[in-house]
């Protein structure tokens, strides 16, 4: 993360996203979770410091943001990668744009990608196996294309030696 929100790698992964672009989270910062409990005296405060605001969505999964960040940055000999579930979903559909997740088309056709990758039982694991557990139907497909990414990444943004940020992490998106 930046100190000012800006990643080359988001701004990269939102382009390849095209016209899609709303489905990257930009503007993390640590200092926005760190300081503040109100998004909106956060960004108050980022206008004042000349920067953007951070969304309401990407407000809302903070808490999860600065979770993993505090074990990235504890676990730093271990190669630990950021993935983007849509970037994956792009490059299985063959860099065609995809409808958006929660609409019926969109759900099938991350559903039918995922079999095609060898997920066998994603039918099952989105009728039966995930009820109880609090994951929706599209967290369940995201996890299945991050761990697609995790097992064999095809590519990442930027590509070659990635960007550090301030705490020597990679700032960097696989696919």
């Amino acid at each position: 993360m930046r100190d000012d929100g800006e990643r080359a790698c988001d701004l990269l992964a939102r382009e390849r996203l095209r016209p899609h672009t709303s489905r990257v989270f930009t503007g993390a910062r640590r200092w926005l979770w760190q300081e503040f409990r109100d998004p909106d005296k956060a960004n108050a405060e980022a206008l004042r410091r000349g920067q953007t605001r951070v969304s309401r969505q990407l407000w809302h999964i903070g808490k999860k943001v600065m979770e993993v960040d505090a074990f990235v940055r504890a676990n730093t000999r271990h190669d630990i990668r950021e993935v983007h579930p849509e970037l994956v979903f792009l490059r299985l559909n063959g860099g065609k744009p995809l409808p958006p997740k929660k609409s019926d088309q969109g759900e099938d056709l991350r559903r039918r990608l995922l079999k095609r990758s060898g997920f066998r039982e994603i039918d099952r694991w989105l009728a039966e196996c995930r009820i109880g557990t609090g994951a929706k139907r599209d967290d369940v497909l995201d996890a299945c294309a991050v761990a697609l990414a995790a097992r064999g990444p095809h590519g990442c943004v930027p590509e070659g030696a990635p960007l550090l940020d301030a705490h020597g992490l990679p700032m960097q998106i696989w696919f």
